[in-house]
């Protein structure tokens, strides 16, 4: 039986406002798990917890309490374990496109042909072979987060983390990059967790989704998606999904952010 790529056993994480104030208890003894392969979204409101629970998957935080566990085992340090990818794509603007995408390679010690011969492989497969040498402010929005995901994906590590990667993007091009992930993903069979509050987003892109309400989150709501793969977009105009999207927005809606 494979190992699951993430769980989580009874997590708990809070945080101080300010020095004087209560600490504010984000999440209270949470579990979850995902299986290998699967592609799971988390939705909430802002403030619910998301990039709280991302940056304790990743290691950029430890919980006051349970158990993180990676590929089967419980693991302290994270960092470099969880392939990421942020709201804000981060490239470094000094570098150019190969220089980007060939970053975790480097970091992992491999030599500069087997870098470059890597990196120029995935390159083309995303649709970017022409642009190696140009830098970030060259290229457009779509196609910087596309950099962004091949750097995350060279990282190696079975789960990838998404935290809102297309946020920041107009609504045709945040489509065409959903309906490109969902290619890489098909492609790649990695397993993704991405972090979102776009219901339709959600619902186009997951296996499952869970669900963040009001904090502390000790539980998530779990809906299983009702649409087979491959999909496109035209799928989500369907009577069921129409009417999962309403209740998801509905319940969302009821939801309280932090205070």
């Amino acid at each position: 039986m494979n190992d699951h790529p993430l769980r989580l056993e009874e997590v708990s994480f809070s945080y101080k406002k300010e020095r004087k104030q209560e600490p504010v208890q984000v999440l209270d003894k949470l579990s979850l798990s995902v299986q290998p392969g699967e592609f799971v979204s988390i939705i909430g409101p802002s403030g619910s917890g998301k990039s709280t629970l991302f940056r304790l998957i990743t290691g950029l935080e430890q919980p006051a309490g349970g158990s993180i566990f990676i590929q089967g085992k419980e693991v302290k340090d994270r960092l470099g374990l969880v392939g990421y990818m942020p709201q804000q794509d981060l490239l470094m603007p000094w570098r150019t496109v190969m220089e980007n995408a060939a970053l975790p390679l480097q970091l992992q010690g491999l030599k500069k042909r087997e870098v470059e011969e890597q990196v120029r492989s995935l390159l083309e497969e995303f649709g970017l072979k022409g642009y190696e040498d140009l830098y970030p402010h060259h290229l457009s929005g779509g196609m910087r987060q596309r950099v962004s995901f091949l750097r995350a994906l060279s990282s190696g590590n079975e789960l990838l983390v998404l935290d809102e990667p297309f946020s920041a993007l107009d609504a045709i091009t945040r489509l065409s990059m959903q309906e490109w992930l969902l290619k890489q993903w098909e492609k790649q069979k990695k397993t993704i967790l991405f972090i979102t509050h776009d219901v339709e987003e959600a619902l186009f892109l997951s296996d499952r989704v869970f669900i963040f309400s009001k904090i502390p989150v000790s539980s998530l709501k779990e809906i299983a998606v009702p649409l087979p793969r491959p999909r496109k977009f035209e799928d989500m105009a369907g009577t069921t999904i129409q009417n999962l999207k309403t209740k998801l927005i509905s319940q969302l809606r009821k939801s309280r952010a932090l205070p």
